[in-house]
């Protein structure tokens, strides 16, 4: 490597590589000497295609890819000739100018183009084929591009990556510069993809100090954030103030101040005294809107099943005999003795749970209710929480299904339009994959079900819990708990006849999954980690194809245990995406970071969006690219719901492929092959309810590739320890009420008015 500094001036022609973490980015430039492109490598945070770029840095050689040159720091010159300016604008650098605007607007104005756009935008409009609408954008999206460049300038000394910096602008404007300065820690609550790890190196950069109470605070919510992540609702006080000197590097005294004056601020966090595992009262510490969710979740489920009210008035003094052979005739079959307890519990309880693993006939006791219910003429809404899992509700049930999000309305910002002043209109509400409901998604929930309405919830308890905070299910079916519930166990001859039941169920018990003599599970033994990832990779694209007659990218589902390392989800994606939809010349396609977004990708949304789509758009949902318009700088994306979402360029990090999902990624959906890579890199992850769910999303086929001494690991494993959540000691009375009037753990004192009535009609 040369240590003598130089400078190197050209034009940014394509990023092959960027990390969207640190901005370190391998590119190719050519310096319009007609010679070969050069290869530059460094952090060239914020830099586009198209731009003449002035690289300061070193020449060197890699032993692989040869002579290059490694950027210490850049800046960008506007172009100069009528080349390298029609190449600049036709790079998709501005929105609404794509290569056909931009060669029109420089035939026009020539080597004056970049100074009419700055300064005389109006004139566009005497290009041939610009219409006043497209000249505004065009001067709208140049003055953007200015603005968040000057915030990239600023933010390149801290690190801080190119969508960030979008991100930045978007939500803070012209005040984007002002805020990182002054208040750097607010970019954490309000930014998403920002959390406190990169709003503390700004603020240390920026010479805030490290025992700031302001640091320390907006630490100690971070730790809990983090928990709420990993599914906890609250954190015990003492492991929440050991985590935050952890992360801090701070005294304890200096955490245990900070705590206190948080928990003397509305907005901050609550502490509460809640039963421990072994019954000891721990101080709970909550951040507040879980703290609200979870005593307005029991206090609304109580209020169900106390009411006197009754929506299916029918269902009390019915003929259950008669009622029951109605139903045997009308669906062909009759219900096993806990089938019909079942469907008795949900047409006579206000508030009931069904559980059970596959081929245990839930669905068809689900359908027995809803036809019944029917029958009496009562209003029956459906509703699972992910779109396939309420596709699969309507077949099943002949009726219309909705995901919990469209049924809701939720608005921007998360505000359901349905809630306790304007209940939906049912007599019965049934969820099903109740397992995938989190705390915040359940209160909206039932919140929105009328008093006297029956609301019957449907999951598979030994699922992985769900994604978000919380394990709603499990506490419903706590036992001395005051919500009824029936576990359906007998395994149905028919369903006895698919390996993927047998097995699922062999696991669930701690008994490995029968591998030989199948036609429906197979396992491919490979105890390398890395070839285990290219084996998974022949599976998908080459065997199953090749004997099932299956598509690899409409049939297949790939479930990891873990994002990382050679057979995690991250890796897989390019190597399936390179065998299913490689690039091809007519084939639309985006680099973003480090992915490559084509035409034909399968992809999935990684974070909550309440302003997308009609009703938001959810962490988990799934879809396929349909489009992609480098002019408009804009994808679309066909949901598994059947909607069309777009997606500006600039948001493309809230979308990652899903040829290759992680298995908490997958739940609540079925697909008809299912192929688990399972390896021993991903020992810590091994654990028995990770593998029964992969196997239970597999509706025809099941393949495990990888080594017999990590799915037996698997198997053995049960999941170490409870998330922290203390909805069943509310809904058991162990933890109080309440009082109206009780600061931080009230609920907007909506619990305490009268109930009101609700008529049967």
């Amino acid at each position: 490597m040369s240590f003598q500094p130089a400078v190197l001036e050209g034009v940014l022609e394509r990023i092959t590589y960027a990390n969207e973490d640190n901005g370190y980015t391998v590119a190719r430039v050519d310096t319009g000497r007609g010679g070969e492109l050069l290869t530059v490598v460094g952090s060239l945070l914020g830099a586009q295609v198209g731009e003449s770029l002035r690289m300061e840095g070193r020449w060197g050689s890699h032993p692989q890819y040869g002579r290059q040159f490694t950027v210490e720091n850049y800046t960008t010159v506007l172009p100069a000739t009528v080349q390298g300016i029609r190449r600049y604008l036709g790079s998709g650098l501005i929105k609404g100018i794509g290569p056909r605007i931009a060669e029109r607007i420089v035939d026009h104005f020539g080597l004056d183009t970049l100074d009419v756009v700055e300064q005389e935008p109006q004139r566009l409009i005497e290009v041939p084929g610009l219409g006043p609408k497209r000249t505004k954008k065009i001067a709208a999206a140049w003055e953007e591009q200015k603005a968040i460049k000057e915030v990239m300038v600023f933010l390149q000394g801290v690190g801080v990556s190119t969508s960030l910096a979008v991100r930045i602008y978007k939500k803070y404007g012209d005040a984007s510069i002002s805020v990182v300065k002054n208040q750097p820690y607010r970019l954490a609550a309000d930014v998403w993809g920002i959390g406190f790890l990169t709003a503390d190196r700004l603020a240390q950069a920026l010479g805030i100090p490290h025992d700031s109470p302001e640091r320390v605070k907006a630490g100690l919510q971070h730790a809990l954030s983090q928990s709420t992540d990993q599914g906890h609702c609250f954190l015990p006080e003492e492991q929440l103030i050991s985590d935050a000197v952890k992360l801090l590097q701070v005294d304890t005294g200096l955490v245990i101040e900070c705590l206190t004056e948080l928990a003397q601020d509305e907005e901050g966090v609550v502490r509460e005294q809640v039963p421990g595992e072994d019954g000891e009262p721990v101080t709970a510490v909550y951040l507040v809107p879980f703290h609200r969710a979870e005593i307005s979740l029991a206090a609304q489920l109580m209020r169900l099943l106390r009411t006197d009210e009754d929506r299916l008035p029918a269902f009390g003094d019915v003929d259950w005999e008669a009622a029951l052979s109605w139903l045997g005739r009308r669906t062909g079959t009759d219900l096993a003795p806990e089938q019909s307890q079942a469907v008795r519990l949900a047409l006579t309880r206000k508030v009931a749970v069904l559980t059970g693993g596959p081929g245990c006939g839930k669905s068809f006791t689900v359908r027995s209710v809803v036809e019944l219910a029917r029958a009496k003429k009562a209003r029956v809404v459906l509703a699972a929480p992910t779109g396939r899992a309420a596709k699969r509700l309507s077949e099943l049930t002949g009726a219309e299904a909705s995901t919990v999000h469209r049924l809701l309305e939720l608005k921007p910002g998360g505000d359901a339009a349905y809630d306790r002043d304007r209940p939906l209109e049912a007599d019965l509400v049934v969820v099903d994959e109740a397992s995938m409901l989190d705390l915040l998604v359940a209160n909206k929930l039932i919140k929105a079900v009328p008093p006297g309405a029956h609301l019957l919830l449907v999951g598979d308890v030994d699922q992985l819990p769900s994604v978000g905070a919380g394990e709603v299910l499990r506490d419903l079916l706590a036992e001395g708990g005051p919500v009824p519930a029936v576990r359906l166990t007998r395994i149905f001859r028919q369903a006895q006849q698919s390996g993927v039941v047998t097995n699922a169920h062999r696991i669930n018990s701690g008994v490995p999954p029968v591998t030989h003599g199948l036609p429906d599970f197979f396992h491919f033994v490979e105890d390398d980690t890395e070839e285990t990832g290219r084996l998974t990779v022949d599976v998908v694209s080459r065997r199953i194809p090749a004997k099932f007659g299956l598509d690899p990218r409409r049939d297949v589902q790939v479930l990891t245990p873990m994002h990382r390392g050679p057979a995690g989800a991250g890796t897989l994606n390019g190597l399936l995406q390179q065998a299913v939809t490689p690039a091809r010349p007519d084939l639309p396609e985006k680099r973003f970071g480090g992915r490559v977004f084509r035409v034909g990708d399968k992809v999935t949304q990684i974070r909550n969006n309440y302003d997308k789509g009609a009703n938001g758009v959810f962490n988990g949902t799934v879809g396929v690219v349909t489009a992609l318009d480098a002019e408009e700088q804009r994808l679309t994306v066909r949901t598994d719901e059947d909607e069309e979402v777009g997606y500006d360029f600039d948001e493309l990090d809230e979308l990652a492929h899903a040829y290759a999902v992680t298995i908490h990624r997958s739940q609540g959906s079925e697909y008809p092959a299912v192929v688990i890579p399972v390896t021993t890199s991903a020992w810590m992850m091994l654990q028995r309810n990770l593998l029964y769910t992969a196997v239970t999303r597999a509706r025809r086929l099941v393949v495990l590739v990888g080594a017999r001494r990590a799915i037996a690991q698997a198997v053995r494993t049960v999941s170490a320890g409870r998330r922290c959540t203390a909805l069943d000691h509310r809904l058991s009375g162990a933890v109080p009420a309440p009082r109206p009037g009780g600061g931080g753990a009230r609920v907007g004192g909506g619990d305490q008015r009268p109930r009101e009535g609700a008529g049967w009609s």
